[in-house]
């Protein structure tokens, strides 16, 4: 047994040097060929690399410690003897007390944040470690616990950095795509996020294209709306949701003897079909709903390639007047959708009672349809 694993050591050594051999011999090579500028390149990039790793680790641990402060305290606020004993005055105590024995770091106002983290995300096992305790704080001023879990998804699943998710959550994202579901989708929304495996889930209402800088008491033109929307084309696209890449402005299309041209045109790889964006100062008209028939008829024949989905139309208008948008559309099998835009943020406080409104009134309707069946 001995005379065996002697040479099985034996063997592991004689490899393992012959690997060291091997590699130490290939860094001699590739160091002999190695310009100056490749090597502060390899320095440089070595050093961002580990810089990157060292804030992320730092960054994953601060995290997880905030959550723990917020644990043990609201498990203290939770003991019955404890809490009377302290009552409402434990965080300005424990802010005074932690400030004395560890200096800066314990204001109040922090240990607040931490509380609210841990009665926010209970789990640890929820918290991503793609997001800062800065995403945090900003998700924890939601005051919707649906809301805030969306935003913690959302903003960990695009990547979205603190300025994105402030813009997002200023805009009533989770507002806007909630009103456009059922009461089961409100609930999905908040658990999975926004999965844009349909077109209508692409979708919010409005809009929101405060980022232009266009006056809206002011007269403006289509163009003028056009221009500022690719200018700041990866706001406008942020807007849009998951998924978009551009392919071109004021495309040409040539039907017939006559040529076309549409707004925008993108393409979404999570639906795979090509998404064309046509834009009106004021209200859709239905002679708009037929025309952008007509370019998706054109797009779906000329443009998708194999594989492809068929195309989906999009028409953005300041106004949107539901009888004659469903006039309109009856008949048509394609993908079109009307929606309305606004170029100022919208009324947090109208929207949440709008998405009240519209969960209770199918409420309403649910009830009175399992009457029926009674």
């Amino acid at each position: 047994m001995t005379i065996w694993y002697n040479f099985t050591w034996w063997v592991f050594y004689e490899v393992r040097e012959k690997m060291n051999l091997e590699v130490r011999a290939t860094a001699v090579r590739a160091a002999s060929t190695m310009s100056y500028e490749e090597l502060v390149d390899k320095i440089g990039a070595e050093w961002e690399r580990g810089r990157n790793n060292a804030i992320r680790a730092v960054n994953i641990e601060y995290v997880q410690t905030k959550w723990r402060i917020g644990r043990y305290i609201v498990e203290f606020e939770q003991h019955g003897s404890a809490r009377a004993k302290y009552g409402t005055g434990l965080i300005d105590r424990l802010a005074h007390d932690l400030t004395a024995r560890h200096g800066r770091g314990f204001s109040r106002s922090k240990l607040i944040y931490a509380r609210l983290f841990y009665i926010a995300f209970p789990k640890s096992a929820t918290l991503s470690h793609l997001l800062s305790w800065s995403h945090y704080l900003e998700i924890l001023k939601v005051s919707d616990p649906l809301g805030q879990k969306f935003y913690a998804l959302e903003c960990a699943r695009s990547n979205w950095g603190v300025r994105e998710l402030r813009r997002q959550i200023g805009s009533s994202l989770y507002e806007r795509y909630a009103l456009s579901r059922d009461k089961e989708g409100v609930l999905k929304l908040a658990q999975h996020g926004a999965e844009p495996a349909t077109p209508t889930e692409t979708l919010r209402e409005p809009f929101v294209f405060e980022f232009t800088g266009i006056n809206p008491v002011k007269r403006y033109t289509k163009k003028t709306l056009e221009e500022r929307l690719c200018s700041r084309l990866q706001d406008f696209m942020l807007e849009l949701g998951k998924g978009f890449a551009f392919v071109g402005r004021q495309y040409k299309m040539l039907i017939g003897a006559s040529q076309f041209k549409v707004d925008l045109v993108f393409y979404n790889w999570y639906l795979k079909c090509f998404v064309l964006i046509d834009l009106k100062r004021k209200g859709v008209t239905h002679k708009d709903i037929g025309q952008k028939n007509l370019f998706l008829n054109y797009f779906a024949a000329e443009m998708s390639a194999p594989g492809d989905n068929p195309p989906i139309g999009i028409v953005l208008g300041s106004i949107r007047d539901q009888v004659v948008v469903e006039y309109a559309m009856r008949g048509i099998t394609n993908r079109i959708f009307v929606s309305r835009y606004q170029l100022y943020l919208p009324d947090k406080e109208q929207l949440r009672r709008e998405l009240a409104y519209a969960i209770e009134a199918e409420e309403g309707k649910k009830r009175a349809n399992k009457r029926k069946t009674i």
